[in-house]
């Protein structure tokens, strides 16, 4: 967490090779700072329902408790990593690379905090997970169609159609959609390929 939080006082300029691995190297530290909450949350409310069938109120009160905290901390580190992409990120990202890569991750923990929401707050999450994840399609149609950014958020749409909104159709096509692109670009680096030999 004190990695974290040096990161958003990060002031001088950085080299390209630095910003690319200090990019990834955020993504990675708070991917793992919230998975294991993720988790968390996912088995605790599996626990809660469990023992509210069973009639436990002692021990549904004590989850309820714990699971409000966990809640809590997903949505703090969610504030966190939206205040450093709105306010440092995406304002300083000079590629459409950068503003692909820090959109889709914008977008990723709108989807995360879907999960420890309720009611408006989980629908709000939701209109906010799918406008951000278009916005950054839309930049993304700048790159070519097998960027890893490109790919990463295409994957992550297609994941959000699935799990959070259960649209099997709509994430199928979403995926197809992106294969089938990215055949294409296959199929035209191939040829330009063989046309320079």
């Amino acid at each position: 967490m004190i990695w974290l939080n040096s990161w958003t006082k990060l002031q001088r300029p950085l080299t390209l090779p630095s910003l690319l691995l200090k990019k990834n190297l955020l993504s990675i530290a708070y991917k793992n700072f919230i998975a294991g909450r993720r988790a968390s949350l996912k088995r605790i409310r599996s626990i809660e329902k469990k023992e509210t069938k069973k009639g436990n109120t002692d021990n549904v009160s004590f989850i309820k408790d714990h699971r409000v905290k966990i809640e809590t901390e997903i949505n703090n580190i969610c504030d966190r990593i939206f205040n450093l992409i709105d306010s440092h990120l995406l304002p300083n990202a000079s590629t459409d690379d950068s503003k692909v890569f820090y959109l889709k991750m914008k977008g990723d923990y709108h989807r995360y905090l879907f999960y420890s929401k309720t009611g408006a707050a989980r629908v709000q999450a939701v209109k906010d997970t799918l406008e951000i994840y278009k916005s950054a399609q839309v930049i993304a149609l700048n790159l070519p169609s097998t960027d890893i950014p490109r790919l990463g958020l295409a994957l992550n749409l297609s994941l959000f159609y699935y799990e959070t909104l259960m649209s099997t159709k709509v994430a199928c096509l979403t995926a197809k959609e992106k294969y089938d692109c990215d055949d294409a670009g296959r199929l035209t680096m191939r040829q330009s390929l063989n046309y320079t030999q």
